[in-house]
């Protein structure tokens, strides 16, 4: 008897499927989304032209903005974002490049030569940061200089 009864189960659950798929389908585009309304660059548009956008000054002094200055400072390192804010408040401390040349040699059971290659890594393992205070500020987008960024030296 179990059989039977699962067997019905999937047989009612497959029609209702069904039905529920051409029900669906039955329906048209125009039926779902009205055609008589505004399009799209309209509803775009409308905040703009009641602001008066035809002048971009309308449109900046509407919204709360500065004018714009002919030769305008560039205003980027007054700016606070991400970056220059974890620079500024937790810079990075020196963690020198070291080079290392690798001689030529044979690798493998099968010894492939290797030719010879220079290879750079980090003296530490972890990048490690100031606390805030404990080096000297910086302006801000400026970074530490690392004993690797000095010139003349290897």
């Amino acid at each position: 008897m179990r059989p039977r009864l699962k067997q019905v189960t999937v047989r009612l659950s497959t029609s209702l499927a069904s039905v529920l798929l051409v029900a669906g389908c039955a329906s048209t585009k125009e039926a779902v989304l009205p055609q008589d309304g505004p399009s799209m660059k309209a509803i775009y548009d409308a905040p703009f032209e009641a602001m008066g956008a035809r002048d971009p000054q309308a449109v900046r002094g509407e919204l709360g903005g500065r004018p714009l200055i002919p030769n305008e400072v560039p205003l980027d390192r007054y700016t606070r974002d991400a970056h220059n804010e974890l620079e500024t408040t937790f810079p990075r401390l020196p963690n020198p490049t070291l080079r290392m040349y690798v001689f030529p040699h044979l690798a493998t059971d099968e010894r492939v030569p290797i030719p010879g290659y220079v290879t750079t890594f980090p003296m530490y393992e972890r990048v490690e940061y100031a606390l805030p205070g404990e080096v000297p500020s910086l302006e801000a987008g400026d970074t530490p200089k690392h004993d690797s960024d000095t010139p003349g030296r290897p």
